[in-house]
């Protein structure tokens, strides 16, 4: 017998995996993109520094957008199934934007030692 609400539900937690591993990827770049950029800065390479935090800002909004998705999906009703994996994506993502805050703070130190 076909389960139209199983193919519905699998479907679902399909569409909700390739959300979450949007968020893991791109807040994973964003992340190693501003750590690269530190290493630059260290070397003294501001302007190529600076390149690789744009790329990162960039890569942070792909993650960012991938959030308000799932927000505007759930829309504040809880739709959204919570999963372990969704957490940790969620984490990711706050991590690489702290990760930018203080690796931003840290070029400047460098230029200003310089």
């Amino acid at each position: 017998m076909f389960d139209l609400d199983n193919v519905v539900e699998t479907q679902e937690a399909q569409d909700l995996e390739e959300v979450v591993m949007g968020l893991i990827i791109n807040s994973g770049q964003a992340r190693s993109l501003a750590y690269a950029a530190l290493k630059k800065a260290k070397e003294g390479d501001f302007e190529q520094a600076h390149d690789l935090m744009s790329k990162s800002r960039l890569a942070l909004n792909e993650a960012h957008l991938v959030q308000t998705k799932l927000i505007e999906g759930d829309q504040g009703e809880g739709k959204t199934k919570v999963s372990l994996v969704l957490v940790h994506a969620q984490d990711h993502l706050m991590t690489s934007m702290l990760a930018r805050e203080l690796v931003t703070e840290l070029i400047e130190l460098h230029e200003k030692i310089k």
